[in-house]
């Protein structure tokens, strides 16, 4: 692990440096309210981002709009554009731990996630996309000797990316390096909770060469601003992560406006499968755990529930209950914290009330449970594990997005399966087995976008990510696959 060399020097700085967030809008009026930003760290105050209204939001798209019309970006070679896409990549590797920090701050995401997890894979993405530009090309379909016939790929035209709170940074760049890349205009919603990282990448796009029409950014509360984005007439696609209920209004606000596309990265409820020839070593439960509690579980992957084979459910539950003494909960802000606060009050609110729910229900509470209100802001609850959770509770069925892993046994495959799948939900599932047959069947059989086996993981850029069911919609952050969501198909047909 890599910890900043100055440790205390990098919260000041960024702290002095971006602690106001404000529009990046081309000729746009400034903004006359603002939001306080507070960290959920301490609930204290760290600066204000402004507060638009539906006419920012307009006032961007007219300069986006106008930014794709004159070609000013999107006309520039593939070759000008990734040379543009590198040096900004370098700024961001220049300034790495300003931007670690403030995902720290904003988010109360641990700083050794933030250098070690986020800003590597947030680098990683802009790097990947930088260089896929010059490597994707059209085709030529078999026709008659008397026509040529190409299909190409051209920028869909402005696009909003309107980004969740946690993995600011990191979700900036799945959204916006691929729709950039492909010569559109772009306009950043970052969640009203997380605003800083994105308004510090901005800034440092424009340092090398981006121009600023061709990227802006609009901060706000989501039922004025995501609502105008929505709705927006001259908007021609908007790529959204976050809740099913809001990615459900995006649906509604392209069907009341001009139909423009919509990509959804919604919720999740993944199951983690551990069959009864699994080995149970240390990096097995190592697995389990950073898929049921990394991130403190505000994860949309999260494999927040174990299905564990009745054989193997005591020895698993005795080494994961060890293994949790090694997750230490507190001040984000300290190197050996691996758990920092819930987001917000409401949110937090939510995690308690999934907490009392569970024991209500009669699921039996195992480890954690407890709320630790002398800490900081008061929103750090433990890591949590209820067993005997049943196909019927709300446990089972619903996203927490919160340290709560729920236990289920099971005697066979087939309701191993049965049970993985009983859910609204498809994003992500992991199971552990020797068996190289069950494992391809397993996989097939399992209704998700991404199954890891005998690990845990979401892939990597080079894959596509996205969900089944009310998981996703519309298309896949990642890999070249996600180029095509940002872009339009065009035959030209040629007669000779």
């Amino acid at each position: 692990m890599t910890t900043p060399k100055n440790k205390e020097a990098v919260f000041s700085a960024a702290k002095q440096g971006v602690l106001y967030a404000g529009n990046l809008i081309v000729g746009a009026d400034p903004c006359q309210s603002t939001m306080t930003n507070t960290t959920p760290i301490d609930n204290s105050a760290i600066g204000t981002i402004d507060d638009a209204t539906e006419e920012h939001v307009n006032q961007a798209v007219k300069a986006a709009r106008a930014c794709f019309n004159n070609g000013t970006w999107k006309d520039k070679s593939p070759a000008q554009r990734k040379q543009i896409m590198q040096a900004w990549s370098a700024l961001m590797k220049k300034h790495a731990e300003e931007l670690a920090a403030l995902d720290c701050i904003d988010a109360g995401k641990p700083i050794s996630e933030c250098i070690n997890t986020d800003m590597p894979a947030t680098l990683d993405t802009f790097d990947w996309y930088a260089e896929a530009i010059d490597k994707v090309f059209g085709k030529v379909a078999p026709t008659d000797g008397g026509v040529v016939s190409w299909i190409v790929k051209e920028p869909i035209g402005v696009v909003a990316a309107v980004l969740p709170w946690n993995f600011p940074a990191q979700m900036f760049a799945w959204k916006v390096a691929p729709a950039l890349i492909m010569g559109n205009s772009v306009i950043v919603k970052p969640a009203e909770l997380t605003s800083l990282s994105a308004y510090r990448m901005i800034e440092l796009a424009y340092e090398a060469g981006v121009p600023k029409d061709a990227l802006q950014m609009v901060c706000g509360r989501g039922e004025v601003v995501g609502a105008a984005i929505g709705r927006h007439m001259d908007i021609d696609m908007v790529s959204f992560t976050g809740s099913t209920e809001v990615g459900r209004l995006f649906l509604q606000y392209s069907a009341q406006s001009n139909l423009k596309e919509i990509v959804l990265e919604c919720g999740g409820k993944s199951p983690q499968i551990v069959f009864e020839d699994a080995v149970i070593d240390e990096d097995m439960v190592n697995n389990v755990l950073s898929a049921a509690f990394w991130n403190m579980s505000e994860n949309c992957s999260c494999g927040s529930r174990l299905l564990v084979h009745s054989s193997k459910k005591q020895l698993l539950l005795d080494k994961l209950v060890a293994g949790l003494a090694a997750w230490k909960l507190g001040d984000p802000r300290q190197d050996d914290v691996v758990l920092g606060p819930m987001i917000e009050q409401a949110h937090f609110d939510k995690v308690v009330h999934y907490l009392e729910t569970a024991k209500s229900e009669g699921a039996s509470l195992l480890t954690g449970g407890k709320v630790c209100a002398d800490m900081g802001s008061g929103w750090y609850i433990e890591p949590t594990i209820f067993e005997n959770v049943t196909a019927d509770m709300t446990l089972f069925k619903e996203e927490v997005f919160g340290p709560i892993l729920a236990v289920t046994a099971f005697d066979s495959e087939e309701e191993a399966v049965r049970l993985a799948n009983d859910s609204s939900y498809g994003l992500a599932a992991s199971f552990y087995t020797q068996n190289l047959k069950r494992a391809l069947s397993v996989a097939r059989q399992i209704q998700a976008g991404t199954v890891s086996i005998n690990g845990f993981s979401e892939g990597d850029i080079t894959t596509p990510f996205g969900g089944y069911k009310q998981s996703g919609f519309g298309g896949r952050d990642n890999g070249l696959e996600a180029l095509e969501q940002y872009c339009q198909t065009k035959t030209i047909w040629a007669i000779c």
